[in-house]
């Protein structure tokens, strides 16, 4: 199991405030989108600094690099986030900037270049985790100076697509030398694929990166009962054929899942048009992009709608159990914070959908226990 408390708490707090910002009449950005606000517009109930300085300093793998990379990136300059409103018109001004933003520094700083698997981080064996550095290396090789690191987001994309193993039905493994599929890895390679897809107007591997979340879902997806609710929609964390399997209901492994499939979907329907000699998308195109965020808000939905309707047993103290399924084990932050982040995120991204009684009742629910 991996889980940072700490890192996953800092998209809890961007989420709610993005939430807020939409439902609020304030100004946080400027009209040329650069934040000129503090990032930290709404007190969260808890020391906001002393989470990032923790969740900073306990990081020492490439996915928590990775991870608090795209939370920093989120909190201080949510207007390169995916999650902003014109998030990669805002990424070409980044060649003109002098110094760089705190989260791509901090990418800079934990980025080792190699190759293959290892093209952005030492992944330890892991297709997905150098991965979830590749946004923050994508947007460095925009300005002058660190060009290098986006030849490394094309040797890692290149390597995910092409080098790695994959399962029966196309899905990519999280594991480098054998089959393996883990909810983590949503949330790790599928949003670098659609970023670099939109980045590079390669529309077919934005297709790769909606179908990639397909086919996770096809090989994780759970659907038993409980006694007192139902667990259809949610995630098994990991299958393969080695010993390290783990089919259980990992509520951080769902939240993975939910809030991967949701920054791909933002980088749906943010993505500018793909033209090819016009002015205008082809009409296949629109049409498949239509199709791509419907699908994705569903599968989302099964996730969030399996934490919702898993009964009173999954739940201590107002969080969700480690695992759903065992009432034996504690509630913990991890995974309770990042899917009510994702649930906030949604309401943004598909407010007739998810900015309704149901879902903001729960995830209000989460974030009073949490602050």
């Amino acid at each position: 199991m991996r889980t940072s408390p700490s890192i996953l708490s800092l998209f809890f707090l961007a989420s709610k405030w993005s939430t807020t910002a939409a439902t609020t009449p304030m100004i946080l950005s400027n009209p040329q989108g650069r934040t000129t606000d503090t990032p930290f517009p709404f007190d969260p109930g808890f020391p906001i600094q002393m989470v990032i300085a923790t969740a900073l300093n306990i990081s020492t793998h490439s996915w928590e690099f990775g991870t608090a990379t795209e939370a920093l990136l989120e909190l201080y300059n949510p207007e390169l986030s995916v999650f902003g409103d014109s998030p990669f018109e805002a990424a070409q001004l980044l060649s003109s900037e002098s110094n760089l933003p705190q989260a791509l520094a901090y990418a800079a700083e934990k980025i080792v270049i190699g190759t293959g698997a290892n093209a952005l981080q030492n992944g330890d064996g892991a297709v997905g985790d150098p991965a979830s550095l590749g946004v923050g290396a994508v947007l460095l090789g925009k300005i002058s100076g660190y060009e290098q690191y986006g030849a490394a987001a094309t040797e890692e994309f290149e390597y995910v697509t092409q080098g790695a193993p994959r399962a029966w039905n196309g899905a990519i493994s999280h594991r480098a030398y054998y089959v393996e599929t883990w909810a983590d890895f949503v949330y790790m390679a599928p949003p670098f694929l659609a970023y670099y897809a939109v980045d590079t107007s390669n529309i077919t591997l934005l297709q790769e990166a909606v179908f990639q979340c397909q086919a996770y879902q096809q090989i994780l997806h759970y659907n038993a009962t409980s006694p007192n609710g139902t667990f259809d929609g949610l995630w098994e964390h990991i299958l393969g054929p080695v010993d390290n399997v783990d089919p259980g209901l990992w509520s951080t492994g769902n939240a993975w899942a939910a809030a991967g499939m949701a920054r791909v979907l933002a980088t749906v329907i943010k993505a500018p048009p793909f033209t090819e000699g016009n002015d205008s998308e082809s009409a296949d195109i629109t049409q498949w992009r239509g199709t791509a965020i419907t699908t994705l808000t569903t599968l989302i939905k099964e996730v969030i709608d399996g934490a919702i309707a898993a009964g009173p047993d999954a739940y201590d103290g107002g969080l969700i159990r480690n695992y759903y399924g065992d009432s034996t084990i504690f509630g913990e932050t991890s995974g309770s914070s990042m899917m009510a982040a994702t649930v906030y995120r949604m309401a943004v991204l598909r407010p007739t959908v998810f900015a309704t009684k149901k879902y903001i009742h729960w995830a209000e629910g989460i974030r009073k226990v949490l602050g």
